[in-house]
């Protein structure tokens, strides 16, 4: 992944006695945290909070009439 320069780089491998050109990826994820190469967060941002939905729903599903204090002992047992 190129970050920070536009240039028109290529990276080779040799395996065995042929160069193999190294395909360039445009995100990767590292520790759970997902890396674009114009280091933008908004894919992040879009897994987490479809991360928090989908247990806001389990918590619905599951615990229709809750306070709000046991809510935030549910929700923040499954964070």
């Amino acid at each position: 992944m190129h970050i920070g320069h536009k240039l028109n780089m290529k990276y080779y491998m040799t395996e065995g006695t042929n160069k193999v050109e190294v395909q360039c990826a445009h995100g990767e994820k590292d520790l759970d945290v997902f890396l674009t190469s114009d280091l933008k967060s908004s894919r992040q941002c879009i897994k987490s909070a479809a991360r928090a939905r989908s247990i806001l729903g389990l918590i619905w599903r599951h615990f229709r009439q809750l306070d709000k204090d046991v809510f935030l002992l549910v929700y923040k047992t499954y964070i």
